[in-house]
């Protein structure tokens, strides 16, 4: 392709919606264009990296024996409802775009496509003769992100890999899942990226086991904790460890003591002389469920340690069934105003006991009359702890479970695990942090999607069983602009070769002249021919804007029919070290393509 041919705009100042590098390069270098909120056209540089990340994509999901299809991004609620799903992704999560047709039926554009898929194995698998099966699609999703930003890392519609397969047991899903792993894996490192599988949270697709596959770069919005060993690692959301052993109570008898001032863990320890570890706080949530049902959930948990909220958030949506519903539309802190709803007196907030009485909460048929008491793992072993005594401006200290107060039934672990942590399978092992992008996900789903939709299958004994599940996912766009978060310099993008747009950009620095023109029309069509895919920047520019426009777009090598000309050569120049060297005309083909295949192993 010839730039004098090509939509070519190149911007010189970062334009002011971007806010991280790969962004503001992707924009600058003409490689997209905003159309409104989280909403992107993939100009022609971008639709052939995109194409170039599908075709690998693609590649390793054959390979593994899957097969290609395409689903409807339309969707009907039905659908939704069935799965239980419905309420969660347009009231709780909020992330669907759901209407309603000229025949008054609720449809969405589809965010993802379990339910699809599975309808699909409902109507046509009767038997295990047909397992196990595995389909996949690329195609563009939909969400309606609260807060679109980052450009294609969290836009309204991406471009998305999402795969499929159905087993007739746990044994045969895993296996599969083993496969993605591998071909997940080898996805990322053909395209050039640095990555780490990690250890993940199921979220809203629900089932068992999930991994993330996280490209590493400093504006990741996931944090990455690890060991050395490389024999652990999870995202944030999901990983646990050791917490920092408690420190001996300096308390030895069970007193009420007035603690003026101190709503806070760190006023209190100051104010009692005491470390963090010798604490147990409780935290306040309101969770609704998706029946309408409000909760009050008290959480206890060791002063030093925070709760993290995911893990919360599925415990609570495991013990959902006790209260007829089915999973969650919101957790919060409650702010004052929401407390006027439900509190019957006014809370004594920063002196909350594990023990506060059930009567702070009025009568209503939409609240549960009860706290849900948890207790953290980290709280359950403490001796002689100081802790809130309902009363504002007083703690008790020396407290004990099973003595002042009942140690609550329902034992946790909604800890957060930090950088420093000792790690569960070696305790010589700290946590170190790392940012992540996520780029892939695959998840071992089960059987909740085919138990809750009637997917069945008959096995050899002719029994009809629910069919095993698994889910597999690929952001190709968002695989696409991570690249180059992670590989870029002040001058602008530097692609892995596996997937750059073209391999190599011929630059003439005078057009005017005869001789540059001729020899790179010639390396033009010679390279192109022996499929090196080169560009040739034959603008009539100044070479210096022509230097730049090269380093910012990223092409791997850079051409130059300059003054070495008089000798039979052409300057090489490689993107991503800089270096440079003059190379004989007959050897730049043979030359550039030895690098290339050396690339791409």
């Amino acid at each position: 392709m010839r730039l004098s041919q090509m939509l070519f705009v190149t911007l010189r100042e970062d334009p002011a919606e971007a806010e991280i590098p790969s962004h503001k390069l992707l924009l600058r270098a003409g490689y997209i264009r905003r159309i409104g909120s989280g909403i992107y056209a993939y100009l022609p540089l971008m639709w052939r990296v995109l194409q170039k990340v599908s075709q690998i994509v693609r590649e390793e999901m054959n390979a593994t024996g899957a097969q290609e299809c395409l689903l409807p991004q339309l969707q009907p609620s039905e659908l939704w409802k069935e799965s239980g799903r419905w309420d969660t992704y347009t009231k709780a999560e909020g992330i669907m775009f759901a209407f309603t047709d000229r025949q008054e039926r609720e449809v969405a554009l589809g965010p993802t496509h379990e339910e699809v898929i599975t309808t699909i194995a409902r109507d046509m698998i009767r038997s295990y003769r047909q397992l196990p099966l595995h389909l996949y699609q690329i195609q563009t999703k939909f969400r309606d992100e609260i807060r679109p930003r980052f450009g294609l890392m969290r836009g309204r519609e991406f471009i998305m890999k999402d795969g499929y397969s159905f087993h007739p047991d746990e044994e045969s899903l895993k296996k599969t899942y083993q496969d993605m792993y591998q071909a997940y894996s080898n996805m990322m490192r053909r395209s050039g990226l640095k990555f780490r599988p990690v250890e993940a949270d199921s979220g809203a697709i629900g089932g068992s086991g999930s991994t993330e596959f996280m490209i590493l770069a400093e504006a990741g919005e996931d944090e990455v904790l690890y060991t050395e060993d490389g024999k652990y690692s999870a995202n944030g959301e999901k990983a646990v460890s050791l917490p920092p052993d408690a420190e001996p109570s300096p308390f030895t008898s069970y007193e009420k003591r007035e603690t003026p001032n101190t709503p806070t863990i760190e006023n209190l320890c100051k104010f009692l002389k005491c470390s963090a570890t010798n604490v147990v706080k409780n935290v306040l949530y309101q969770v609704v469920y998706d029946n309408g049902i409000t909760v009050l959930v008290l959480v206890s948990i060791r002063g030093d340690q925070d709760i993290n909220e995911v893990k919360l958030n599925n415990e609570l949506v495991r013990l959902a069934s006790q209260y007829n519903a089915k999973t969650i539309l919101s957790l919060t802190v409650p702010d004052t105003d929401a407390q006027k709803k439900w509190a019957s007196k006014p809370l004594p907030l920063g002196y909350i006991a594990p023990d506060i009485a059930d009567d702070y909460i009025q009568s209503t048929k939409d609240i549960a009359p009860k706290f849900l008491r948890l207790v953290d793992q980290t709280a359950v072993d403490l001796k002689n702890f100081v802790t809130g005594s309902n009363e504002t401006d007083y703690h008790v200290v020396g407290a004990n479970w099973g003595e002042q107060f009942q140690l609550p039934k329902l034992v946790v672990d909604v800890r957060k695990a930090k950088i420093g942590d000792r790690s569960l399978h070696d305790p010589n092992q700290t946590l170190q942090s790392a940012r992540g992008i996520e780029a892939g996900h695959i998840f071992q789903l089960g059987t909740k999607y085919s138990k809750a939709m009637g997917a069945t299958y008959t096995n050899e004994q002719g029994e009809e069983l629910p069919l095993y599940m698994g889910c597999y996912g690929v952001g190709v766009s968002r695989l696409a602009q991570a690249a180059v978060e992670q590989s870029y310099d002040k001058d602008g993008i530097i692609w892995p070769v596996a997937i750059a747009p073209y391999h190599a950009i011929i630059t003439v620095p005078n057009v005017s002249d005869a001789e540059q023109m001729q020899v790179a029309e010639k390396l033009y069509t010679e390279l192109n021919q022996v499929g090196i895919e080169t560009l040739l920047d034959d603008r009539n520019e100044r070479a210096g804007v022509k230097f730049k426009d090269a380093d910012l777009v990223g092409i791997p090598y850079r051409i130059v029919t300059g003054r070495s000309l008089k000798e039979g050569k052409v300057e090489v120049v490689e993107r991503a070290t800089r270096k440079s060297q003059e190379l004989p005309l007959d050897q730049v083909s043979p030359t550039l393509k030895e690098w290339i295949q050396s690339a791409l192993k």
